[in-house]
């Protein structure tokens, strides 16, 4: 069986009502509208699995993959844990326009209401007009009652925490917040495989064919939060050649990787494969026998598991974000959804 090496992927782009032009310009993806919303990067979601662009295995879709390579691909504790069943989706999403307001189900409450995983996800910042906002979480201590009422009399955004968006910012969402992505923004989001998503408020808009969107305001009440936090934005710190943890958390582990020169990785003690999100800037993986992989703006790669050792080389300098499955993650909660969806 030939070696695995770095996995490229075809970008699945998704339109939308609020999409814009900004996956185009500034991420290069091959947009054929205006209203290009969402590039899924790498995906292992039902009916939108990728497939690799680059190498003897183009044309091959992610799932055959891990079906083939298994452990070697994806980890040995990951592919116990999920099979054939990629654990991440990972995409750059363009908001022109404000997107709804929205919460995601925890995996009990996702498995009764969709047959699928719940969805804690994280966002980081690449562009941000300014003042653009996001919404995350609730301003104020809030009962279910008072969120009815609220909902009810349209005065729901008044409840509603909205931070500043900056390049760089961080924000982590775990299942059961309450959040939105305000126009203006392009950001990378690291989330669970799964597409449950409760809809809750969208500025009395219409879709393409003139209808409001479907909202799920009872089903919505069963999988928020409603807890007040005293901060939503993740703080770190930025270094040079240093990498800095934006988030972690049972399902995954996001890094922040800022290169002006050489960086040599040691995955030695790591269970899973990783995937870099060149957000700005380029650079080289060096892997194997002086083997080596271009990495562009835009770009997304996948760093199979059986592969141990790379050097990361800056051309001259690149912003990455690094992500991977964490040796902690909750095995035995994530086999009984597996055994009951499957």
């Amino acid at each position: 069986m030939n070696q695995l090496y770095p996995l490229k992927f075809k970008p699945i782009i998704k339109d939308k009502i609020w999409g814009g032009t900004r996956l185009k310009t500034i991420l290069h993806k091959n947009c054929k509208t205006d209203k290009a919303g969402e590039s899924w990067e790498i995906s292992g979601y039902p009916g939108d699995v990728s497939k690799v662009t680059n190498g003897f295995l183009a044309g091959n879709s992610l799932e055959e993959l891990i079906e083939v390579y298994m452990g070697d691909l994806v980890g040995d504790s990951v592919f116990e844990k999920f099979g054939t069943l990629f654990p991440l989706l990972i995409k750059f999403i363009d908001a022109n326009d404000a997107l709804s307001v929205q919460v995601h189900p925890e995996d009990e409450v996702a498995l009764k209401q969709f047959k699928s995983f719940g969805k804690t996800e994280m966002w980081y910042i690449v562009e941000a007009e300014k003042d653009a906002e996001i919404i995350t979480g609730f301003n104020q201590l809030i009962t279910a009652e008072k969120y009815q009422e609220h909902l009810a009399n349209k005065s729901l955004l008044s409840i509603l925490n909205k931070e500043k968006a900056q390049q760089g910012d961080v924000f982590f969402l775990p299942a059961g917040r309450i959040h939105a992505i305000g126009a203006g923004i392009l950001l990378a989001e690291i989330q669970q495989t799964s597409d449950a998503t409760l809809r809750i408020y969208d500025y009395d808009r219409l879709d393409d064919k003139g209808q409001p969107r479907e909202l799920h305001t009872e089903k919505a009440l069963e999988a928020i939060d409603f807890r007040q936090y005293p901060s939503y934005k993740s703080q770190y710190e930025k270094a040079i050649g240093k990498p800095a943890i934006l988030a972690s958390c049972p399902y995954f582990t996001v890094n922040l990787l800022l290169l002006e020169k050489n960086m040599d990785k040691d995955y030695i003690n790591l269970d899973s494969f990783v995937i870099y999100m060149c957000v700005r800037g380029s650079f080289s993986i060096a892997y194997g026998d002086n083997q080596m992989e271009a990495v562009k703006t835009g770009e997304t790669i996948m760093l199979p598991a059986e592969i141990k050792n790379v050097r990361l080389i800056p051309h001259p300098s690149c912003e990455v974000l690094e992500v991977y499955i964490p040796g902690d993650a909750s095995k035995n909660r994530i086999k009984s959804v597996l055994e009951t969806l499957f």
